[in-house]
């Protein structure tokens, strides 16, 4: 396939830089400095009396969100250094690695120096960050004008997804870099999501239907809701590394399938790092088997991401129990489940986040007659584009009781707090969803890609079909190293609210993408409900809202920088 006046064959010898690793490792440093640079500069703009002002912060929005980005960027390429150099001291850095590689330092670094997208009509660059052609001149270096200019070129990508064909069989577009027993956990996931989850997928979405409980209860056998939780509570034990591959496969599956465990994964959080020993020991194992089904209860029409500023009360009667009034929005999966992890106001003189308290509200499963039958609760559906398969539902307290023993830790306004020390986890977890969905926006593209034929030839065979589902593959890698990282953070007891934000931020653009495209690939059937890649971009568009919306997220991230 001849493009640009280049012959395939030349184009293939040429594909791979020499001295690869040694030209992205003195890539780093510059854009490290900048960072830094941009960092003094955002805080110099941003602080009153020697602080971060909250006022100024939000004032210099663009700039701040744009540092995040910047950051991201920054911190994106170190951990594919990091990728790159253990596959090289395993002897797995074959000509795959080294293409999504080179690519990814190619295009990441002329984005960095051009302009780093944060949406579609967003583009930030270094001088909205208030850096002057002085205070970048480090990207100038000869590493970086190497790898922009001959890194991420159509002979690259041309050659990438010729391997990609050649190797459709492999489960990932290149090693990931994981230990054997995580792709063992890999390998039993993407078996399940091929024969029972993939070739029914798309009627359940179409017909807007609960993802059968038969699925729900395999996966619990499988122990996907006790995952993390400790082997004496009942749960597998397992590291934040293994909920990434688990999450992972079965979002490639189905994004409602792969967010199953994402509300078990929040309320056994909440219950090891709040509850008492005895709700511990109460809780936890029915989680983990599968026996209760929590949803997470927490936003509120009028709140939305401020859930500070949260109303809905829980006030104590005379038997110490609590009676909640109030109402809730956005709750997934709530007419199944068993338990509400129930964010409420304990305090009514309070109007912040310290007023408010979490409960492990019990409550009695639905039914498609009778979805709420618990007394003093009632709720309605929400119809969605996509993320189908569990329900969304606006949900009403009018006098509905909840046990005083199961307030979580016996004490009252601590919920907020509770709830950030779920943060790390629920936006891991939530990056490793978006990753799933990217790929699975691959699989679809590239195998409509290599069957349709226009012009006498198969789509893939047009370089800006093959550029696009290339492109799709690096970008996966990087999202899919950032995560990893943040996970292997968490499971070494290191503060990771920061790494886990950039990895959320960035999978979540990542899956829109790589959703897009995929459509864009399939052209007008691409519109057309009956084809699965319609459902991937319905599915991809709430990754860069839930769990903390991208310019929330962005904002989180930009005042752990400044802080």
């Amino acid at each position: 396939m001849a493009h640009d006046g280049q012959d395939p064959t030349t184009m293939t010898q040429t594909a791979l830089l020499p001295d690869l690793l040694t030209l992205t490792a003195d890539a780093i440093a510059p854009t490290e400095a900048v960072l830094e640079a941009a960092k003094a500069k955002l805080r110099e703009t941003v602080s009153e009396g020697g602080r971060v002002s909250a006022a100024a912060l939000e004032a210099n929005q663009t700039a701040a969100h744009g540092l995040s980005w910047l950051a991201t960027y920054v911190e994106s390429l170190r951990q594919m250094q990091a990728w790159a150099t253990r596959l090289r001291e395993q002897g797995r850095f074959g000509e795959v690695e080294q293409l999504i590689h080179q690519i990814a330092f190619g295009e990441y670094l002329a984005q960095i120096r051009g302009g780093i997208p944060m949406s579609q009509g967003e583009i930030v660059r270094l001088s909205d960050l208030g850096l002057t052609a002085a205070d970048s001149a480090a990207l100038d270096s000869d590493a970086i004008a190497t790898l922009t200019a001959t890194g991420n070129t159509p002979a690259a990508r041309h050659r990438l997804v010729e391997l990609m064909q050649e190797r459709a069989a492999e489960t990932t577009v290149g090693a990931t870099g994981l230990e054997e027993e995580l792709e063992m956990i890999r390998d039993q996931f993407r078996r399940f999501a091929v024969e029972k989850v993939e070739p029914f997928a798309h009627d359940w979405h179409l017909k807007d239907e609960l993802i059968p409980m038969e699925i729900i209860d395999e996966l619990a056998e499988m122990g996907v809701f006790g995952l993390t939780i400790p082997e004496n509570l009942g749960g597998l034990g397992l590291s934040k590394a293994s909920m990434v591959v688990v999450s992972e496969e079965l979002s490639r599956g189905y994004i409602g399938v792969g967010s199953l465990g994402t509300r078990s994964e929040i309320a056994a959080e909440l219950i090891l790092a709040g509850g008492t020993d005895e709700q511990k020991e109460q809780w936890l194992p029915r989680i983990a088997s599968g026996e209760v089904l929590p949803t997470a209860v927490f936003t509120e029409p009028n709140t939305g991401s401020d859930l500070g500023s949260l109303r809905t009360r829980a006030v104590k009667d005379e038997n110490g129990d609590y009676v909640v009034t109030g109402n809730k929005t956005w709750i997934t999966h709530a007419a199944r489940a068993n338990v509400m992890t129930l964010l409420a106001r304990t305090d009514p003189s309070t109007s912040d986040y310290k007023g408010l308290s979490m409960f492990l509200a019990e409550k009695t499963p639905g039914n498609e007659d009778d979805p709420f039958p618990t007394p003093g609760m009632t709720g309605g559906e929400i119809e969605v584009l996509g993320y189908r398969g569990m329900k969304e539902y606006e949900l009403g307290f009018d006098g509905f009781q909840v046990k005083g023993e199961n307030l979580l830790g016996q004490e009252e306004g601590k919920g907020f707090k509770q709830l950030m020390e779920t943060f790390e986890s629920a936006r891991i977890q939530t990056a490793a969803r978006a990753i799933g969905v990217a790929q699975s926006a691959l699989d679809i593209a590239m195998q409509y890609a290599q069957d349709r034929k226009q012009f006498g030839k198969s789509l893939i065979a047009f370089p800006r079909v093959s550029g696009k589902l290339s492109m799709m593959a690096v970008e996966i890698m990087i999202a899919r190293q950032l995560t990893y990282f943040s996970a292997w953070q968490k499971d070494h007891g290191k503060r990771c609210d920061l790494e886990a934000g950039m990895a959320k931020l960035l999978g979540a653009r990542v899956a829109w993408a790589a959703a897009d495209n995929g459509l864009q690939i399939h052209g007008g059937n691409g519109f057309a409900l009956e084809y699965k890649i319609s459902r991937v971009l319905c599915d991809a568009r709430i990754l860069n809202i839930f769990e903390g919306a991208a310019e929330i997220q962005a904002q989180v991230i930009a005042r752990r920088l400044l802080g």
